[in-house]
């Protein structure tokens, strides 16, 4: 047994961790975050730690980040023992600024076993979306979407959850454009996410490239509702493709087109056969590929390879 320690995005107070370093006896560090990382390397490498660096999103892709951190992360590549990418999207952009291939390690994230139970209501009328209202989560793009999709269908509904600096703006935008049946539910717990999903037939999520850069990694959310067994209407971005097959287990976008994303979701309203087709095979794939277990089971393979390489 050994002692490991996460260490979310920290201030460099290099006393003060090397102290709790020695004081603990800390065997490794596992940094979530890049720029977690890119903060505590040197400390690490004082104390003669093992360090490994999870990367999620942001910080392999956010333009100011990867400007301030182009030099640590060089020297943060060169002094841990791994680097931990979510999707081949990012695995790729880490090798352009300069992690070793033989460091890097591609381990996607896994959904809570909760949602592999559920039965979605393939007779719902209801779309579900999900998530924080940012820019690179786009909800206005899906709003827009769900405007063509309901003056065919006027019967069709939209409920989508979250908060964020564009929810009055979305808001604001079905009030000026007349779009019906969508419903905000303002943060939600996950038990009330799970019931959500249960009574709707189709998962919507329109991720884009911030204009900061700012880019997903892989969306929990996203596998989520694959384990679920509902399908997914999404984009090309990020991690999204690597979980998301496009015609099998959902249907995927360019990024911005509204017009192709709106016929894929009226393409399943119409067709709910296929829409319990496509969820059940996204099912079956995370269960085999995205599951909790094996993406924690990865990470702790990675941890104690190190520490045993150490001892």
């Amino acid at each position: 047994v050994f002692r490991y320690k996460f260490f979310p995005r920290l201030n460099p107070l290099e006393e003060g961790l090397k102290s709790y370093i020695k004081g603990n006896k800390i065997e490794i560090v596992l940094a979530e975050y890049g720029t977690t990382g890119a903060e505590i390397f040197e400390t690490c490498k004082k104390v003669g730690v093992p360090l490994i660096v999870h990367f999620h999103g942001f910080d392999a892709s956010e333009k100011e980040a990867l400007k301030k951190y182009s030099v640590k992360y060089k020297l943060m590549f060169d002094y841990c023992s791994h680097v931990i990418a979510v999707s081949h999207k990012m695995y790729l952009d880490l090798l352009h600024l300069g992690a070793n291939p033989q460091k890097l390690v591609l381990n996607t994230y896994g959904p809570s076993l909760a949602f592999f139970d559920l039965k979605p209501n393939y007779h719902s009328k209801s779309f579900f979306a999900v998530g924080r209202f940012t820019e690179k989560k786009a909800p206005h793009l899906t709003i827009l979407a769900f405007k063509k999709v309901v003056e065919k269908f006027p019967e069709a509904e939209l409920i989508f959850a979250g908060d964020g600096l564009l929810l009055p703006i979305c808001r604001d935008l079905c009030y000026q454009l007349k779009i019906p049946n969508v419903t905000f539910t303002g943060p939600l717990s996950p038990e009330e996410v799970i019931n959500k999903m249960e009574n709707s037939f189709c998962f919507l999520q329109h991720s884009v490239m911030a204009s900061s850069g700012d880019s997903e990694g892989t969306p929990v959310a996203v596998l989520e509702a694959q384990a679920a067994a509902l399908p997914v209407v999404s984009t090309r971005h990020a991690g999204i493709p690597d979980v998301v097959l496009d015609k099998e287990t959902g249907f995927l976008v360019e990024e911005g087109d509204v017009e192709a994303m709106a016929n894929a979701m009226m393409e399943l309203f119409e067709d709910r056969e296929k829409a319990k087709v496509m969820g059940e095979k996204g099912k079956k794939r995370v269960l085999e590929y995205f599951t909790m277990e094996k993406h924690i089971g990865k990470i702790d393979e990675i941890l104690f390879s190190v520490v045993g390489n150490n001892a």
